[in-house]
């Protein structure tokens, strides 16, 4: 999938978006983001819609968009805003940049009428699937992303949710009325996945003109309609910004937050074969590299640096070298286990700095595949994966072609420890 920046132009297409599949040679067809902000967010208490308000020095809106526009699943996102936050959108956007991202379309006067006009933009992309998100939920992570996407290869709708811990009480004028049974209920969150074509039926065949029937989420319009709808984890972090204590709440969050740094190093000794495989990808060469497991010495430094990241020990200690279990295994499952371990901190990871020493092969050619795979396991953006390579000016090992050697470094963000 080829990915491009660009600031699309109609030329008679009413959304863009032909132009942009034709001349920009994308492939729309599998999973776009749409993110609702259309809004008026009366419970702000102020003149400026709560998804145009700051969090950490950027527009809440901006920062939903980009979450999902470095996910490497994502093909494209496309948000759907007030007819009249067009100037605050154009001003959002020239803050920084944010890949894939199609031009806006305008909502209705309801969440329900938004998501469907939304819908329609994307009937000429014909995409497979769609994510539906409040852009008012800017700490998506990467991780329920991906537990959304994954979902709908084998259901139809998919939603991000967190089960009801705390008791629950219905009330009767400001009194307790009853407790209610917490059995079986659960929050639901955003993103909300579909197959387009059954959300998109599901939305046109729902009645939008009552406030008394209109739906306040996507998985209910699905219900209507007679759809399964799966549940996947959510995550506590993935917060609706509706008030300001809201904003002021997110700001002191992100402030409690803390970057931690961890270093990888790995070195394999070639052997008989005809290709290496390096962060994933298999590159033909006169030898192979010699270990356990499919011997990737670039995947193995960078498991062990984001493992140092977080206090986690060693791959050793996570995947012994003298377990049957892992010989001949593809190293994505241990820089995958890694990444699990940080959501489960609910950390995230910021940014991989990966460097392979070695006079051959030459990594330039693969450097962009490389970068792709790794994005793919880790469910970053690939500005946030870096892939170097160097000599050692035929010095030592490796300047004698006896092997290849690789440093990574890994910062990631978690929750500040006392």
């Amino acid at each position: 999938m080829k990915k491009h920046v660009c600031k699309l132009e109609h030329f008679g297409d009413p959304f863009g978006q032909k132009f942009y599949a034709i001349c920009y040679g994308i492939d729309m067809s599998s999973c776009i983001a749409l993110v609702v902000g259309a809004g008026r967010g009366h419970r702000f208490g102020s003149e400026v819609p709560k998804q145009y308000g700051h969090v950490g020095g950027y527009p809440v809106i901006w920062r939903t968009l980009a979450a999902f526009a470095g996910h490497p699943k994502i093909t494209a996102v496309r948000a759907v805003i007030h007819p009249d936050d067009r100037n605050l959108y154009d001003a959002v956007i020239a803050s920084g940049e944010i890949p894939n991202l199609l031009e806006p379309v305008f909502g209705g006067p309801s969440r329900q009428q938004s998501v469907c006009l939304g819908l329609e933009s994307l009937v000429a992309l014909n995409p497979e699937l769609v994510l539906i998100h409040d852009a008012a939920r800017p700490f998506v992570s990467g991780d329920t992303i991906e537990r959304v996407i994954e979902a709908l290869a084998s259901s139809k709708g998919a939603i991000a949710a967190l089960p009801v811990h705390d008791t629950l009480k219905s009330s009767a004028e400001g009194f307790v009325k009853t407790t209610v049974d917490r059995t079986g209920l659960w929050r639901a969150q955003t993103p909300q996945g579909f197959q387009f074509i059954d959300i998109l039926e599901a939305h046109r065949s729902c009645p939008k003109n009552s406030p008394e029937t209109e739906l306040t989420d996507d998985a209910a319009v699905a219900e209507k309609a007679g759809m399964a709808v799966e549940l996947v984890a959510g995550n506590p972090d993935n917060i609706k910004i509706t008030t300001m204590d809201d904003l002021k709440l997110a700001e002191q969050n992100l402030t409690s937050m803390e970057y931690r740094t961890g270093m990888g190093f790995d070195v394999h000794r070639f052997c008989k074969g005809d290709q290496v495989t390096l962060c994933g990808v298999s590159i033909p060469h006169a030898f192979a590299l010699d270990g356990h497991s499919d011997a990737d010495v670039a995947l193995h430094a960078l498991t062990d640096a984001l493992l140092g990241a977080i206090g986690a020990e060693d791959i050793g200690s996570h995947f012994p070298p003298g377990d049957g279990r892992w010989k001949d295994a593809s190293s994505d499952q241990f820089l995958g286990h890694a990444r699990n371990l940080i959501s489960k901190q609910g950390g995230e990871i910021v940014n991989v700095d990966l460097t392979l020493i070695c006079e051959d092969p030459k990594i330039g050619p693969h450097r962009q595949a490389m970068r792709e795979a790794v994005a793919t396991v880790l469910g970053i953006q690939q500005h946030r994966i870096s892939v170097k390579a160097t000599t050692t000016e035929q010095l030592g090992f490796t300047g004698r072609k006896e092997g290849i050697a690789a440093q990574a470094v890994a910062t990631v963000k978690t929750a500040r420890l006392a």
